[in-house]
């Protein structure tokens, strides 16, 4: 499987999910606190970071928070007060150790990327990170929504970019494959994304493996009840033993 994510996340994705904006953060954050208030105490790791648009809003209620993502073009483009609390490295080997984690997020689908074995195995180990009573947000996709109401083929244009995209059902991953244009000079840039659709009870029998059981679940950012139309599946785990 190719490691589309180690080119992808660059200026160019920033640019084409820029309406991923600050607000939508505010707001995820502030209801994820209201349901783990663990988030608020310890140190807390915010996995697949990204630029900090959520690592940002939690470092006001959690000065320990910090963040890991492998995009160096992304952690660039993080508000200078983030960068002391920025690490760089690949999601599947934490550089934390067993037990001392009271909180990790996992924002905007950064959980699925690798192959089946390997996310077993980032659960596994995220579950070890994780203090007793450590709580574990995952906010993933719903993903029968995603097949029922799958756009084969879009175009959208954003800053000065034109970006067609296809996206199928490729086994059980959601493939995305991007023709990026800039009409100006003629460049094309050719991109893709991978991610492996889940159902939520199949997050959830990897959550029980890892030691986490299952407390809340939210279907948006504000914080409604999944239901099979919510655009989002937001599991709040927390550590059982």
């Amino acid at each position: 499987m190719s490691e589309w994510f180690s080119e992808w996340f660059d200026e160019d994705y920033a640019l084409l999910y820029a309406h991923r904006d600050e607000e939508e953060a505010r707001v995820a954050v502030g209801r994820a606190l209201r349901v783990a208030p663990e988030l608020a105490k310890g140190p807390v790791l915010d996995l697949g970071c990204g630029a900090g648009r959520h690592l940002e809003i939690l470092r006001r209620a959690n000065p320990l928070a910090f963040g890991l993502d492998l995009s160096p073009t992304l952690l660039r483009m993080a508000p200078s007060p983030l960068h002391p609390w920025l690490l760089r490295g690949d999601m599947r080997e934490l550089p934390v150790k067993d037990g001392v984690l009271s909180g990790l997020c996992l924002w905007f689908t950064p959980f699925g990327y690798f192959s089946d074995e390997e996310n077993r195995s980032l659960m596994l180990r995220i579950g070890a990170a994780l203090r007793h009573q450590g709580v574990l947000v995952m906010d993933y996709l719903n993903s029968d929504l995603v097949q029922r109401t799958l756009v084969p083929e879009d175009t959208v244009v954003r800053g000065g970019v034109t970006a067609h995209s296809r996206r199928a059902m490729e086994g059980n991953r959601l493939v995305k494959r991007m023709i990026l244009v800039r009409p100006k000079t003629g460049e094309e840039r050719h991109v893709m994304e991978s991610v492996r659709l889940y159902l939520p009870e199949e997050l959830q029998e990897m959550a029980v493996r890892a030691g986490l059981r299952l407390r809340h679940v939210m279907g948006t950012y504000a914080g409604e009840a999944f239901t099979e139309g919510s655009p989002r599946w937001i599991g709040i785990f927390e550590k059982a033993w």
